[in-house]
């Protein structure tokens, strides 16, 4: 019998897959993640259906849905349901070590045999930022240990290069950008420093006197550049032992991000593409080809079913996710499919995405104060920049209707109630449920400064 592969999983936090080279970025952010779509396969149209990371990791690590999950909220309140059998869980009883780097505590986290954890938060005074290298310091040693051992290994890394602050150490902090931040007649980033909820938290790690939001855009491009370099060196390190080619990469994030769109701003909540569309990239020679570049709709859902079934691993739960396996052969055009759209971090909304239409639905008003119903065309309008609610009512009802059939499809099946319903206080302020209005979310709703967000990420890690 033939040695069982290792598995190494980067599950990177808030990176979008339109600013990789190998999803037609314009920039050269991410050569080695280019290198390894090509030497592999590239999923195109991947989403995370559930924003943000609590719900997006839950499913990217169980093969299950929402409402199997039950895990729609960022501060989700208790563990992940115990009928749910998480990835680490399923290895771990065919065989495997599993190890986790950066992703200590969270409910959707559960199952590791060991978890590592290393900094990755900071502000402007206290310097430029080393996230990946942090985490290589943790896990490149832990690596070389597992490849020295017997037993074969799943090893999930977390990295948060992306996920702000964006503080990207030099040369990357100015490898895109070359103006001047602080030019006094640019009046971009007025919008974000008028934004109260989130002024602070921003201030904190932007330079002072920053006037060009294109220079933060640029710092976002620059984590991912460097985090591509990190990333570099872990596959090196497989290269030199040996196991490159025996070891199943995976390399996937929980959500996108929002850096000037949508007017929510360098964060990553609503339920528009830049969120949405995440990459996928999965590489092992012996059983997927070379460079192959997978347009069908796919999700979270489906990488557990597909890790199995790359690992010829067999068991007997009924995931709400496929095999991307099929998608090898088959047409493009055959496997488009729609889905179901949950968001609950600073608002509370859901919505259905069909291959030419989006439907976002508040359940209660937002602190951007946005309409309550939003209806794009992704055809003519990809950027979803004009709300069709009012020209096309026959389209938000058709759509509300599949949206109502699915939910009450899926109780059937599961028992289970749609948990964006039922989230009480997902805001974090005790005894005061839903919000009335849009000025109540506004004044309620406030980040902080960086020291407060850690502090927030950390519960929901």
């Amino acid at each position: 019998m033939s040695k069982k592969k290792n598995i190494i999983f980067f599950g990177i936090d808030s990176l979008r897959s339109d600013h990789l080279g190998c999803y037609g970025y314009y920039r050269n952010t991410s050569p080695h993640i280019d290198k390894l779509a090509s030497e592999g396969v590239c999923f195109k149209n991947y989403f995370s259906p559930n924003i943000p990371t609590t719900p997006g990791y839950a499913s990217m690590l169980t093969g299950c849905d929402v409402i199997n999950t039950q895990v729609v909220a960022l501060r989700h309140k208790g563990q992940l349901r115990k009928e749910v059998k998480t990835l680490p869980e399923i290895l771990k009883e065919n065989g495997y070590y599993t190890s986790c780097v950066g992703f200590t505590g969270n409910p959707s986290s559960r199952g590791f045999d060991e978890y590592l954890d290393y900094p990755a938060w900071g502000s402007w005074e206290e310097g430029r930022l080393h996230k990946a290298e942090k985490l290589n310091d943790v896990t490149i040693p832990r690596l070389k240990q597992l490849m020295n051992q017997e037993q074969p290994f799943f090893l999930f890394l977390r990295h948060m290069d992306p996920h702000a602050p964006y503080l990207p150490p030099s040369p990357y902090e100015r490898m895109f950008y070359d103006g001047d931040e602080c030019e006094p007649g640019n009046k971009s980033m007025e919008p974000i420093f008028s934004f109260k909820p989130h002024r602070d938290f921003h201030k904190s790690w932007m330079p002072p006197g920053i006037t060009d939001k294109d220079y933060v855009i640029a710092q976002y491009d620059g984590e991912i550049a460097y985090m591509d370099a990190c990333i570099q060196n872990i596959i090196q390190t497989l290269i030199s032992y040996g196991v490159y080619d025996d070891t199943l990469i995976v390399l996937n994030s929980d959500h996108g991000e929002t850096l000037y769109e949508h007017d929510c701003y360098f964060d990553h909540h609503g339920l528009y593409e830049c969120n949405l569309k995440v990459p996928l990239i999965m590489r092992l020679p012996a059983k997927l080809p070379k460079g192959k570049e997978i347009k069908s709709f796919t999700s979270h859902a489906d990488i557990v079913p597909t890790v199995l079934d790359l690992l010829d691993i067999d068991t007997d739960i009924e995931h709400d996710g496929k095999s991307l396996m099929t998608h090898l052969d088959s047409h493009d055009d055959e496997l488009e499919k729609e889905f179901y759209l949950t968001e609950c971090t600073w608002m509370r909304k859901h919505g259905w995405r069909t291959p030419e239409w989006k439907l976002i639905i508040a359940l209660e008003p937002d602190f951007h104060f946005k309409p309550e119903v939003e209806l794009y065309n992704h055809k003519d309008d990809p950027n979803e920049l004009n709300n069709l609610v009012e020209l096309r009512p026959d389209i938000v009802t058709k759509l509300t209707k599949k949206m109502e059939d699915w939910l009450a499809l899926r109780k059937k099946e599961t028992g289970l109630d749609t948990p964006i319903f039922d989230q009480g206080d997902w805001h974090g302020f005790e005894g005061v449920g839903s919000f009335k209005s849009s000025e109540q979310a506004y004044e309620s709703l406030y980040l902080g400064d960086a020291g407060m967000a850690k502090r927030l990420q950390e519960k929901s890690r």
